[in-house]
């Protein structure tokens, strides 16, 4: 594998992260406990959705194919998206979801860090300006698994049940990859099992705050670097690509 064929790679991982997990907090919009967290749910959309943006447009230049941000987004199929198998888990309740949000926002605010010392400099650029709007969304949805988890007995209850259900997803976050290797020895991104601890440390004081327990016993499922993800991805594509699908080239 050369440099260019693992970047490509990597940068389709962080792309298809924020794009699948974007459409699914999109998903909330009309339909939030309260308008104060419709709007900051879109809101969060849409800097997911920007972020995608910067990732994929480096994608395909780095692919050297012609293709854009919008053919790497609407023109692929299933098998060919990178994303990890968190991102793309159902919404459940308005809990699951800032449980789902909090487990991804630490994971990323951990690699942007990392990623913004990248001997890359274009990667390190999208890092810095990603982090930003990445340091507000962590802060957002730790606070609200703690207003939840330590709320009433009700709010608490689900929230467990978000976490149990959750948390087999966040060890695929850790595992590495030739795509790493290659990328670790270049200086151009971090070893993900280097995450860990950090992760670990963030997750376990928010869980405390908020009185909730982190399962024991947890296995990683792997999507992305495999290439194999749940029927849950199907769905999200047949909303998302439907328009380029239906009627190609079409255009705003």
């Amino acid at each position: 594998m050369d440099k260019n064929t693992a970047l490509f790679e990597f940068l389709l991982r962080m792309g298809d992260n924020t794009l699948v997990l974007s459409h699914r907090v999109s998903e909330w919009c009309g339909h939030a406990p309260v308008i104060e967290e419709d709007i900051a749910l879109a809101n969060t959309a849409l800097d997911l959705i920007g972020q995608t943006q910067f990732w994929l447009e480096l994608a395909g230049e780095v692919e050297g194919k012609g293709r854009s941000s919008d053919d790497l987004a609407y023109l692929r199929d299933a098998w060919d998206f990178r994303n990890l198998l968190l991102v793309e888990r159902p919404n459940g309740d308005f809990g699951k979801t800032l449980m789902r949000q909090f487990l991804f926002d630490a994971w990323a605010s951990l690699m942007l860090a990392k990623l913004m010392k990248s001997n890359d400099k274009r990667i390190a650029a999208i890092a810095e300006k990603a982090s930003k709007e990445v340091a507000y969304h962590v802060e957002r949805s730790a606070d609200t698994v703690v207003g939840l988890g330590d709320g009433t007995p009700e709010s608490h209850t689900r929230m467990q049940a978000a976490l149990d259900d959750l948390f087999p997803y966040v060890g695929e976050m850790f595992i590495g990859d030739d795509v790493d290797a290659l990328l670790v020895k270049e200086g151009i991104a971090p070893d993900p099992a280097g995450l860990r601890a950090d992760w670990d440390d963030l997750v376990g004081r928010v869980m405390q705050k908020a009185t909730l327990t982190i399962p024991q016993k947890a296995f990683a499922h792997q999507g992305g670097k495999t290439g194999t993800h749940t029927e849950h991805l199907g769905y999200i594509l047949a909303d998302m690509q439907f328009l380029q699908r239906a009627y190609p080239g079409a255009e705003w």
